[in-house]
């Protein structure tokens, strides 16, 4: 794909900036409106001369011992306010600020703000440094439309508590491009309530056994855009929770982590609502899982129209997981009368190798099944060469795959005489229709193939 910019001034001052779009290759749609909109955005600063707030000119020390708080503060207060089209809070490469968990607020008058990292910003190292012990969030950004993080810098949160590094919330039109993010303490990343979101060739790094560092979590957000980073982390690599909608991810390495994440959902009876999420071209690098869907007992709503295609697999656990049935090991009584309803799932093109012998975990609940799934071109190897096999409950769908979905069902087949809650596949015949020329599979309980009523015969 190529975009070319046509600028046509009046004078000195642009009037239009028009993007011509060239297709050339396999690039997704949502994919290239982000990269337009990126360059726009690009070319706004570029084009708009905005006042430059350095925060060294506010007192900022960069010598990594100073609280350096009160100056950023000051300098994004006199950012924030002002009244240049766009403003940009400046932070300078070859320093190390300290900053206490702060906030930075709006509205501002500027109708766009830019924040330059190329510095590097630190938390405090031990808990008797922190101003705020009770602290959620380290580094917030609320009420900023247009808000746009770039730079080279990074955010070093030295695991010293349990916040959230950057936690960006009710920024519409939000972009964060180049920085990188190590050490969290808890999730790296956090959007909430923002809507048309752009995040590209970002790094987040955390140890392999840090608990709970997700790298990327949204929530409450839509129109969220992800592609070309790279996220290693101890838990999720992007977690996608209730709320979300029109969540595109594409060309993002996730390893060491937990994979990419729907959920989890439904907690404590909560009325979730997830849908229309696409993850393409991805890697998934020696993670815990792969492409995964997880949802609470008891609870309600749904995740319907997810994709996950184009998967490359380096010793996954567990590539494909779905687990309807969560609950937290404490309880002792996880009968449930309610779940989140899962549907219109696919899991296309994954490639690689596993470390799992069941490679494909499709732990459905009996109460609302996972329903309209699809799983085609699996092709996934465990280490010694050898095929994976699949697990399945309660979960109706389609798949050419005809000998991986065979073996998923043909354990307890239903025509074998399987018992209540056994699997079955069945194959369509032109005389008996289910539903297409494809495999029909359904582990629901064994009545189902054998009650006549769910048979239509041509």
């Amino acid at each position: 794909m190529e975009d070319m910019v046509t600028i046509q001034k009046n004078g000195d001052i642009p009037a239009f900036v028009r993007v011509t779009t060239q297709w050339h290759g396999l690039m997704s749609f949502p994919e290239t409106i982000l990269r337009i909109s990126i360059l726009i955005n690009f070319i706004c600063f570029g084009l708009v001369n905005g006042q430059i707030y350095n925060v060294l000119k506010f007192g900022a020390e960069g010598d990594g011992q100073t609280d350096d708080s009160n100056a950023f503060l000051q300098a994004w207060n006199a950012t924030c306010g002002g009244e240049e089209n766009i403003n940009t809070l400046f932070i300078p490469s070859g320093k190390t600020y300290l900053l206490q968990p702060i906030e930075f607020k709006g509205p501002c008058k500027s109708t766009s703000i830019k924040l330059q990292l190329d510095g590097i910003i630190v938390a405090p190292s031990n808990i008797t440094s922190w101003s705020n012990p009770k602290s959620q969030t380290w580094i917030s950004f609320s009420g900023v439309p247009g808000l746009m993080i770039d730079g080279s810098g990074t955010i070093n949160g030295r695991g010293s508590s349990f916040w959230e590094a950057l936690h960006i919330c009710n920024c519409n039109n939000l972009t964060i491009n180049g920085i990188t993010s190590i050490d969290s303490p808890k999730s790296h990343i956090s959007i909430k309530n923002c809507h048309y979101v752009a995040i590209s060739k970002i790094n987040i790094l955390a140890p392999e056994n840090s608990p709970n560092t997700d790298g990327i979590d949204i929530s409450y957000s839509t129109n969220v855009n992800i592609f070309d980073s790279t996220i290693q982390t101890g838990d999720d690599c992007i977690a996608i929770n209730t709320g979300s909608s029109s969540i595109n991810i594409t060309q993002v390495n996730c390893g060491p982590g937990h994979g990419i994440s729907v959920g989890s959902l439904g907690a404590d009876g909560e009325n979730a609502a997830v849908s229309d999420v696409y993850v393409t071209q991805c890697t998934f690098n020696k993670t815990t899982n792969g492409a995964r869907i997880k949802t609470w007992q008891g609870g309600q709503g749904y995740a319907r129209n997810i994709s996950f295609e184009n998967i490359t697999l380096i010793n996954v656990q567990n590539p494909i997981i779905i687990d309807q049935q969560y609950t937290d090991k404490v309880l002792l009584d996880a009968t449930k009368d309610s779940a989140v309803a899962i549907s219109s799932v696919k899991y296309v093109g994954f490639q690689g190798t596993t470390l799992n012998e069941d490679a494909i975990m499709l732990k459905c609940s009996a109460i609302t099944y996972c329903k309209d799934m699809v799983i085609d071109d699996i092709e996934v190897t465990m280490e010694n060469g050898e095929k994976p096999k699949v697990e399945c409950e309660n979960v109706e769908g389609e798949s050419s795959d005809n000998d991986l979905m065979r073996e998923c069902f043909n354990s307890n087949s239903t025509f074998s005489g399987g018992s209540v809650g056994g699997f079955g596949w069945v194959y369509e015949c032109p005389c008996v229709r289910m539903g297409g020329p494809n495999w029909r599979f359904s582990s629901r309980i064994s009545r189902t193939f054998l009650d006549p009523s769910s048979f239509h015969v041509h």
